[in-house]
């Protein structure tokens, strides 16, 4: 089961994590603060944001990442993909009852 790894800037960060658990395509998102230092534009730029690690299911991924896009204020957003090798198997069925769509 993934985990995806999304940077957004603190004034988005609360709402897209909020987005991503009520529409069902995280079961849980944990917001960190950080600072980051990238390069955009040709220039190296230092910037105050926050890291989601946004809980999901293999079957719920590619739609996580979409909205991810559609929603982002960033127009390059960063989503990567990590997936753990161990989980507690209550942890993992929680998850998947809570990104599964209700019938």
């Amino acid at each position: 089961m993934p985990t995806a790894y999304i940077t957004a800037p603190e004034d988005a960060a609360a709402d897209l994590a909020r987005t991503l658990v009520e529409e069902r395509l995280a079961a849980c998102v944990n917001r960190v603060a950080c600072d980051s230092v990238y390069r955009w534009d040709g220039e190296v730029v230092t910037d105050e944001e926050v890291i989601l690690l946004a809980k999901t299911t293999d079957e719920g991924y590619d739609a996580l990442a979409t909205r991810v896009e559609e929603v982002h204020p960033y127009d390059v957003p960063c989503i990567e993909r990590f997936e753990e090798a161990d989980l507690l198997p209550a942890f993992a069925e929680w998850r998947s009852e809570a990104v599964a769509v209700d019938d």
